[in-house]
């Protein structure tokens, strides 16, 4: 099974992504984490540091790619997750989608994608477009990461654009969204009652998530010297077990934009109205633009 996992810049994917493949792995998979950016980040909670790339192999191997072996890209990270970063070209210097378009065949190449129960793409924010839709040509199911905010629901409908045009000529489904760090999904909710998409977990807004981030680890890894944390590792098994039963999943019929502006700022509007009395018109439209 492959899944690829998109969702607004910022919005906690490669947090999220890495302890559903350190999940799958607890459920006996076999898992392959390959990371998508250019900033090459996406495994630093499975791996503790920032693993040689694709590009910085092929550059070692004068881009022979005849040279390159399994283990000269291939990491392994906690829980037994294996890992791979793309890389990219240096800010300004050319396309990093290209990179994961080439990362894709030579993991191809390599017969990698024949030794893996789930592999799982992390794929940089909601860059839909040339290489970085690449992982959608391979994948069995998209999942977005979003909040309960407007910004993120507004990208998670635009990948949702890109899963329906691309399931028109591949075996891709939306699995479902997951909300990261969330104290509230009422925007998540009107956003699902229109364009109805399953939503896999809500995962509360609890601060050890981000901080396990900074400190490159898991909340599995943290989990194992604080107990209290055993809670927040449930809802990635949760969202874990749903995958490995290969759910349905749906082909997304997305709000156009400016349809969805309209449906979510209303919303948004009346419930501050809740809040607020007498806000101006121009207090209003600061409100949604924030």
């Amino acid at each position: 099974m492959k899944l690829a996992v998109y969702g607004k810049g910022g919005i906690g994917k490669s947090t999220t992504s890495c302890n559903i493949s350190v999940a799958l792995a607890r459920r006996n998979k076999k898992v392959l984490q390959i990371g998508c950016d250019p900033k090459h980040d996406s495994t630093f909670t499975l791996t503790g540091f920032l693993i040689p790339t694709i590009i910085d192999t092929l550059q070692t191997k004068d881009y022979h790619y005849e040279d390159i072996w399994p283990e000269d890209v291939i990491y392994s990270g906690y829980g037994g997750v294996d890992c791979v970063e793309a890389g990219g070209p240096p800010a300004g210097a050319g396309c990093g989608g290209y990179v994961v378009g080439e990362t894709v065949k030579l993991l191809k190449e390599l017969n990698a994608f024949d030794e893996y129960d789930v592999i799982l793409f992390d794929v940089l924010g909601d860059v839909v477009c040339g290489g970085f839709a690449a992982p959608l040509n391979y994948a069995d199911y998209c999942v977005i990461v979003t909040d309960n905010g407007f910004d993120a629901l507004f990208a998670a409908n635009r990948i949702s654009a890109s899963v329906r045009e691309k399931a028109r000529t591949h075996t891709l489904r939306l699995a479902g969204l997951i909300g990261n760090r969330t104290a509230q999904r009422d925007l998540i909710d009107k956003y699902i009652e229109n364009t109805p998409i399953p939503v896999l977990e809500i995962l509360p807004l609890i601060e050890e998530i981000r901080i396990s981030r900074v400190k490159g680890q898991t909340l599995f890894e943290i989990a194992e010297s604080k107990d209290s944390l055993n809670y927040i590792c449930d809802y990635y098994l949760n969202i874990a077990d749903q995958i490995i039963t290969c759910p349905e999943g749906v082909v997304p019929q997305e709000t156009q934009d400016r349809e969805l502006f309209t449906l979510l700022s209303d919303f948004y509007l009346a419930k501050k109205d809740n809040e607020i009395s007498n806000v101006s018109a121009e207090e209003k439209l600061d409100i949604v633009i924030i």
